[in-house]
């Protein structure tokens, strides 16, 4: 088990930046991989981007070249880095961990809302 725990989302104006931050209670480096998903209003959850063990990083394509995941082992927190945000980025972000079984765990989520 393990809980995650987001913070960082806001209001910004379009093309502005936003760090997303996710602390896991215990360490992140067993999961096989930790990742962002978001969902907007009346939309089905979808994935953004997903950082493996060693490192590895995958990007939807809506986001590739504004965002960057990243993942601070000895904190136990990874990050989401967005930036030339566009209003089609609003929307509720969760965070994803994934152990080697393939158990999925899930924050609470964060509200980003971009304004045009």
């Amino acid at each position: 088990q393990v809980q995650l725990v987001e913070s960082g989302g806001g209001l910004v104006q379009a093309g502005g930046s936003l760090r997303l931050s996710c602390a896991a209670s215990r360490t992140i480096s067993s999961f096989g991989a930790m990742g962002w998903y978001r969902q907007a209003p009346g939309k089905q959850r979808e994935w953004v981007a997903t950082i493996a063990r060693g490192g590895g990083t995958n990007y939807a394509d809506s986001v590739k070249g504004r965002f960057t995941i990243s993942r601070d082992n000895a904190k136990s927190t990874v990050y989401l880095q967005m930036n030339s945000l566009k209003p089609e980025d609003t929307g509720v972000y969760y965070c994803n961990a994934r152990n080697t079984f393939l158990d999925d765990y899930w924050g609470q989520g964060t509200q980003v809302t971009v304004s045009s």
